[in-house]
């Protein structure tokens, strides 16, 4: 008797709908391509064979959009610019945590950023985004797009939807919006954004010839605790470096949404050549499967640890989204908005940079690295590190202080990690 094939793309098994840290294990794989293999193997080849120049020119024209398939037709392996087994099987994976029809993998998070806002935004568009951002995204935001004649607008996270209202009742600002962009929670204060409220800003203020759409990077709370799509959000956006890829080995990016939305962004991806490779894929669906496991332990210890931080008298403010004081509006938004308050936490220590320096300096489990979502603790100074291209003033602003501190909880014992940071502070 020969056991039934399984289907590479099921999500059930008779009545039962598979939960996605099952999905995790096989999904878009079959073992029978690849002789069996139980893991699918890794495809370092830059180019893939036509078995005629009949199926060759059928790849070209699906790749090009030089004709619509067939019902059921997918496009060929062609050159791993465009498409390589790995990503592909990764890429359908992907979509599993977020709900989303479609995903693009890039070789960084800033690559997904990136390739994203230069695929929907032209010259005079504008791009309305809260702050802070990641360091990266607010200088590409600022510096790089406005090269192009692409208008950036900055809003304060922490001022609400207000904040947004009252940029867009300048007409030079709604009448070119093009993409509302929201960090959130926002790197590195946790300040949230109301996603539901920015999808709905995007649909009152798109046009009949242009479509406001609305990205959200999700790197902080990942795809376990957020879900930004199911919130009216187009297009999801992570730094698969962290909790995605999860061991600090690698760097890779992101971006899901529907098919509609992300073809176009995979097709700018093949010009500008910004996919990830073959072992970057084949590393992630490795990190994949153990995703749900470190994420909830992380996030566990992280509680720990934030509330050792709030009762210590050398400890000026914790920002954690699990200490949200109930009956605030941001409270309430968490709780519609979020799924568990994740694993990062900032807070800032009595003085300024110099009692901040010394505490990085004496702190021995935590590593002193920038980067977040692996499975070390890891520690940094976000106004001298990650957010130092920031002009100074804005950063103030931002509430991204000289005392702030900011910490990436892992997997190891929260006793552990809670002595470390009390001899720390002792030095201070």
């Amino acid at each position: 008797m020969t056991r039934p094939k399984r289907e590479s793309h099921s999500r059930t098994i008779g009545d039962q709908t598979l939960h996605p840290e099952s999905l995790m294990m096989g999904y878009g794989y079959r073992p029978e391509l690849s002789e069996g293999s139980i893991k699918p193997p890794l495809f370092l080849t830059s180019t893939f064979v036509f078995e005629t120049a009949e199926e060759g020119k059928a790849f070209f024209e699906l790749a090009y959009g030089l004709r619509k398939g067939d019902p059921g037709e997918e496009m060929g392996l062609i050159y791993s610019r465009l498409n390589n087994p790995n990503l592909e099987i990764l890429e359908d994976r992907l979509t599993i945590w977020d709900g989303a029809e479609a995903a693009a993998v890039f070789e960084s998070g800033m690559a997904a950023i990136s390739t994203t806002l230069l695929s929907l935004l032209t010259p005079g568009d504008v791009v309305l985004f809260s702050e802070p951002v990641y360091g990266g995204t607010d200088f590409l935001l600022k510096h790089i797009l406005p090269r192009y004649g692409i208008r950036p607008v900055g809003v304060l996270a922490n001022g609400g939807t207000a904040a947004f209202e009252a940029a867009l009742a300048d007409h030079a600002i709604r009448d070119h919006l093009a993409v509302i962009y929201v960090e959130t929670p926002a790197n590195p204060t946790n300040a949230l954004v109301d996603i539901a409220a920015c999808a709905e800003l995007a649909q009152r203020w798109s046009r009949p010839n242009k479509r406001v759409l609305l990205a959200v990077d999700n790197t902080f709370l990942g795809p376990l605790w957020q879900h930004p799509l199911r919130h009216g959000a187009d297009i999801v956006l992570y730094s698969a470096t962290k909790y995605i890829g999860g061991h600090s080995d690698l760097i890779a990016g992101v971006a899901l949404g529907s098919k509609a939305v992300i073809e176009p962004i995979k097709a700018f991806r093949t010009i500008l050549g910004t996919m990830a490779s073959p072992m970057t894929g084949w590393m992630l669906l490795r990190s994949l499967e153990t995703l749900k496991l470190r994420m909830t332990s992380q996030m566990k210890n992280a509680r720990y640890v934030a509330d050792f931080l709030a009762d210590h008298p050398k400890v000026e403010r914790v920002y954690y989204l699990g200490h949200l004081p109930p009956d605030t509006p941001e409270h309430a938004l968490y709780r519609r908005q979020c799924l568990a308050p994740g694993s990062i936490i900032s807070f800032e220590i009595v003085g300024g940079e110099a009692e901040a320096f010394r505490f990085l300096n004496n702190l021995q489990l935590f590593h002193l690295a920038v980067s977040l979502g692996g499975t070390e603790s890891l520690v940094e100074h976000p106004a001298s590190m990650t957010h130092s291209d920031v002009d100074p003033e804005e950063r103030i602003e931002m509430g991204i202080t000289e005392n702030m501190v900011r910490l990436s909880i892992g997997v190891e014992h929260p006793e552990d990690l809670i002595a470390d940071l009390k001899q720390g502070l002792e030095a201070v």
